[in-house]
């Protein structure tokens, strides 16, 4: 319970957060009792709102009022939301190119709808259950890693005692059954192997994704020794604060692949990037919720990896209008970026999860 209005409360964030960059529409008529004169500036009104400072004419002084302003801010957009979702999810391209050329008032921003879109996502994980683990490093853990540990070998030594005790005659089902014992039990050890060899608290190196600074990688090391709980939390964290960081790192591999077509520039990337971001980011959160309802995980991977290509082939020919050919190709080499963009977020989040 305590998860739930935790994601709710996160939501809530995200909308007033997104709202604060987000004005409204401008279709709004003005109120039938407001002054004639904005009571912000005394500027003569001619509107909903005033043209000097831009305060609305009708201000609420009702705790129903405050109220809904707290809900209409944080749930909605002036209905642009509704305007801007299907186009975000069937036309892209439109989308970002007729906001591009200066068509604002009808759609969400992509910087707002970004905010709102990540805090949502980390709502939803929360209610759904999506955190990071906690007790990696206690004994109970050790212990119980040991007890499996110990298990399995005693289970793989019975095997292999079985299997050769077995006379050369003997029922193929029991033969069987022994060599699948066996199997399983080394399973498990190769399973435990592979735990051992991440060496997240051992500090030893191993597997373990480092920065490449040594000092850097030394600090990790010892606070992964300390407290893996703690820096599993912070990397989540740091993840949820910095997710915006995503932006910036992703406009130059996009503006790579458009180096020679200078007509497009820095924010044109930015705005394609942003939108794209904020879709992905609906798509985990859609997927988040048909894993909660049981949707198997085969069924959620295998329609990440077909939309999100597809969207972003789509999100190209409109955005730039290209071609099919020119489309394709820059998809091609925007799916290898996409992985370089989250080993630099990754190493971003070690980083700052040293200090």
């Amino acid at each position: 319970m305590n998860d739930i209005f935790s994601g709710l409360g996160t939501a809530s964030e995200g909308g007033l957060f997104a709202r604060a960059i987000e004005p409204d529409s401008g279709a709004k008529k003005p109120h039938p009792h407001q002054p004639d004169a904005c009571l912000n500036c005394g500027t003569n009104l001619t509107g909903a709102y005033c043209h000097a400072c831009g305060q609305q004419g009708h201000v609420h002084r009702t705790i129903g009022a405050f109220m809904h302003d707290l809900l209409h801010g944080a749930l909605h957009f002036e209905g642009k939301l509704w305007r801007t979702l299907p186009m975000l999810a069937f036309r892209p391209g439109s989308l970002t190119r007729r906001y591009i050329e200066g068509e604002r008032a009808r759609f969400v921003s992509p910087m707002a709808l970004f905010l709102f879109t990540v805090f949502l996502m980390f709502a939803i994980f929360q209610v759904v259950g999506l955190t990071t683990p906690t007790g990696i490093g206690s004994p109970d853990v050790e212990a119980t890693i040991s007890d499996v540990e110990q298990r399995a070998i005693v289970d793989r030594d019975a095997a292999q005692r079985e299997l050769e005790s077995l006379a050369p005659d003997a029922e193929p089902a029991e033969r069987e059954a022994a060599e699948q014992q066996l199997s399983e039990a080394e399973e498990v050890l190769a399973g435990l192997d592979q735990i051992q060899a991440m060496d997240l608290d051992t500090g030893g190196g191993g597997n373990t994704i480092t920065t490449g600074i040594d000092w850097i990688d030394n600090k990790l090391m010892t606070k992964w020794r300390e407290d893996p709980d703690l820096m599993l939390y912070k990397l989540q964290a740091n993840a949820y604060k910095f997710s915006w960081l995503l932006i910036p790192i992703s406009i130059p591999f996009v503006w790579l692949t458009f180096a020679w077509r200078p007509r497009f520039k820095g924010y044109d990337h930015a705005v394609f990037v942003t939108y794209s971001l904020s879709f992905v980011t609906l798509l985990f959160i859609t997927a988040s919720i048909l894993g909660t309802l049981g949707l198997h995980l085969a069924y959620i991977v295998l329609a990440l990896s077909v939309i999100v290509p597809i969207h972003i082939y789509k999100q190209l020919r409109g955005t730039y209008a290209l071609s099919r050919f020119s489309a394709f190709w820059r998809l091609m080499v925007l799916s290898v970026f996409i992985w370089v963009i989250i080993g630099l977020f990754l190493q971003l989040l070690l980083v700052l999860g040293a200090f």
